[in-house]
């Protein structure tokens, strides 16, 4: 089994349908988010959007006025105008709004709390 598949199992996705902006070296995109994980997070693209496959990204997630989500992204696939990234930068107020919104989706901490000690013992 691949690392990819692992990873989808140790970490749990939630479907959450947003607006979001990813910012590719100069160039921002709107963009949708489809779904969101502890590591990483499904995109729908814009028609066209194109991107070198070392390039980082950064993903900016509105939740509320007050609330917002980014993450530093590497492009892991792609599959027509959906992509899935990993991520490799959060900060603490991300990583906790995220772990919020993770733990109000999910309806059971337990689930959660074996995400985040997954999280902590990825490396």
């Amino acid at each position: 089994m691949t690392e990819q598949h692992e990873e989808k199992r140790r970490f749990s996705r939630i479907l959450y349908h947003s607006n979001a902006q990813l910012t590719s070296g100069e160039t921002t995109y709107a963009c949708q988010v489809l779904d969101l994980s502890l590591k990483g997070c499904l995109l729908q693209l814009p028609e066209g959007w194109s991107s070198d496959p070392s390039e980082h990204h950064k993903l900016s997630v509105n939740l509320s006025d007050a609330c917002e989500i980014e993450m530093g992204l590497i492009l892991t696939y792609r599959n027509g105008n959906q992509a899935g990234f990993y991520c490799d930068q959060i900060d603490l107020d991300s990583i906790s709004q995220l772990r919020r919104l993770i733990e109000l989706n999910l309806g059971d901490s337990f689930l959660l709390e074996r995400d985040l000690d997954a999280l902590a013992h990825s490396g």
